[in-house]
């Protein structure tokens, strides 16, 4: 006589152990990756409910919650002051400027170190590109003193009479500084762009590039054709980063390497550096978090319109 077997009286539903599979295959990954979400959300996320000093009038003897609402009052006094029109444009000029020369520069070093065939020589020139962006702004500004102090400087006492030029006191002409900036920023930051787009350039399949050596392509061409191209959807997401900072600023770069000097304020003033005066001249932070808050919401705006424009364009290279 044939016996059956009975089911397991407690079987788990269905649901139940698909999710105990599911916790099983990735629960080392959830684990792995839990430092960094719980950091996130502490340093980048969390304080964003701060958002509310932008509306206040803080007063720290009644605290933040329940100091008194002003509405846009604190947006009023950085837009109503003199020099509102200086740091916006010194900001959104040298962010243009900026980016447009770092994507160049970075993409020319990228390709640079491509073409490297030893291997010792590729790691070294990339470690050395890479080093300016490692380097804290406060070496980089006594670096450039070296160069351009009046007194001990390299330019004054070696390079200009050389050339049969005078002494420059660069710390007071504003003319300069333009270009100072703008060199060592792209010093400063095109190394760490050069290996995002590196790593894109390694990652392009080596057929393509066999195909072209066949068809008789020269190097160029095959840089022009095919790396190029290929590497644009990296480019243009960087880009579209950028762009989402272009009302934001490197403090350091536009504090530290002019020291503070207050002739140059003209040229190297920047809504950051700007709102770090008038908090230490006033100490009023609901100013400098409305600031804040103005850059971010226009950053988010241009991150916005230029994403669109680039997904009309080429909807494959958008960011989203």
């Amino acid at each position: 006589m044939e016996q059956t077997v009975d089911a397991p009286k407690y079987a788990f539903p269905k649901s139940t152990l698909r999710r105990f599979r599911w916790i099983r295959r990735y629960g080392v990954l959830i684990l792995m990756i839990l430092p960094g979400v719980i950091y996130l959300l502490i340093n980048n996320y969390l304080p964003m409910l701060g958002i509310i000093i932008a509306f206040k009038d803080v007063n720290y003897a009644k605290g933040i919650l329940q100091s008194d609402w002003i509405g846009f009052k604190n947006f009023e006094f950085l837009f109503r002051t003199n020099d509102a029109y200086i740091i916006t444009r010194n900001t959104i000029l040298y962010n243009i400027t900026f980016i447009v020369l770092h994507v160049i520069a970075a993409v020319t070093l990228a390709v640079l170190l491509n073409e490297l065939k030893n291997r010792f020589l590729a790691r070294f020139y990339q470690s050395v590109v890479l080093l300016p962006y490692l380097i804290s702004a406060v070496i980089i500004g006594y670096l450039v003193f070296s160069l351009l102090s009046v007194e001990t400087g390299i330019m004054n006492k070696k390079i200009l009479p050389m050339l049969g030029l005078g002494e420059i006191s660069w710390y007071t002409e504003t003319k300069y500084w333009p270009y100072i900036l703008t060199m060592v920023s792209v010093w400063k930051t095109a190394g760490h762009l050069c290996v995002i787009f590196l790593a894109a350039i390694v990652g392009i399949d080596k057929e393509y590039f066999e195909a072209a050596t066949i068809d008789g392509a020269s190097r160029w061409q095959q840089i022009r054709s095919i790396t190029i191209p290929l590497i644009t959807p990296v480019i243009t997401i960087m880009t579209l980063l950028a762009i989402g900072r272009i009302f934001h600023s490197d403090f350091g770069l536009f504090y530290q390497v002019p020291l503070d000097s207050g002739p140059l304020l003209p040229v190297t003033n920047v809504i950051d550096t700007y709102v770090y005066r008038s908090l230490l001249t006033l100490g009023d932070i609901g100013m400098s978090s409305a600031a804040g808050v103005y850059q971010s919401v226009v950053g988010f705006l241009l991150v916005l319109i230029s994403n669109y424009i680039v997904r009309k364009i080429n909807s494959d290279n958008a960011l989203f």
